[in-house]
């Protein structure tokens, strides 16, 4: 996840919109609702136990009700893939941005799997910061690509060559990294790993890079995926700052609140 920091609108006195902090906040929160439907109502609607809340009479207003949810939550990923190209230019040292990706993918697994997988370890089906690692590594090669075949120095001939040789370089690393995600099972798995490469590539059209985000999204990963499309609004004021840090509080907000999802399964009957 990208590096942001304490919630403030802006990192310099008058300054106004939203810092990056603030989209990670909705981000955030729009992600714990989707867990939430996805850990506990699912669970409700599919057991459908003799104490709870759902029956055959009520069904279909409470699965209208866990679709909603699912909806509000498909705001939260193409946030974090803006703020992981957010935090690639702007980190100081890329090497520990992507070490602290690896390290919150391997302490998240086990209470990811808790959550969806109700066990305690299966690779069937892996959480999003190794989408985010692949994303972040697919974008570090394409860069040094883009930064090797550059062309002011060449001839017009040659220039048209290296063009050709950059866009079959970046199209082999963008495959490799969408292979990589698919053959690990990550959430959002090759289409999240292209989302990532849009938005690098568009970076300094940030509108445009995140409304064809989005429009990927939702051809490959379903048509729900398009209701990011609301983001575009707290996008358009997003001011480019990140306020003071809190040092990796979203970091650890992921697999905390994976457990306390599951534990609350457990404690309801509902499964690991």
């Amino acid at each position: 996840m990208a590096d942001i920091g304490k919630c403030n609108h802006s990192s310099a006195a008058g300054q106004r919109g939203l810092s990056g902090c603030w989209l990670k906040m909705i981000a955030v929160i729009t992600m714990f609702i989707d867990h939430a439907a996805a850990t506990i109502l699912e669970r409700l609607l599919m057991q459908m136990p003799a104490w709870g809340p759902i029956t055959q009479q009520n069904y279909q207003g409470w699965y209208i009700l866990y679709t909603v949810l699912r909806t509000i939550g498909r705001m939260a990923f193409p946030i974090y893939c803006f703020l992981l190209v957010e935090g690639f230019y702007h980190t100081r040292n890329r090497a520990k941005y992507a070490f602290r990706l690896f390290l919150f993918a391997l302490i998240s697994e086990v209470p990811f799997d808790m959550a969806f997988n109700q066990g305690f370890f299966d690779m069937s089906y892996n959480n999003v910061f190794l989408t985010l690692l692949i994303g972040l590594v697919t974008i570090w090669c394409s860069d040094m690509v883009i930064r090797r075949t550059e062309t002011e120095n060449f001839s017009k001939g040659k220039k048209a060559g290296m063009i050709v040789l950059r866009v079959i370089m970046l199209a082999i690393v963008l495959i490799t990294g969408s292979v990589v995600a698919e053959i690990l099972h990550t959430d959002y798995g090759a289409c999240g790993v292209i989302a990532i490469f849009i938005m690098y590539m568009l970076y300094h059209r940030r509108m445009l890079g995140f409304a064809l985000m989005v429009l990927e999204l939702g051809l490959l990963g379903g048509i729900i995926e398009w209701a990011a499309i609301l983001m575009l609004i707290p996008m358009h004021f997003y001011n480019g700052t990140r306020g003071k840090q809190i040092k990796y509080f979203f970091y650890v907000f992921y697999p905390v609140h994976l457990l306390i999802l599951s534990l609350i399964c457990w404690i309801m009957g509902l499964g690991i």
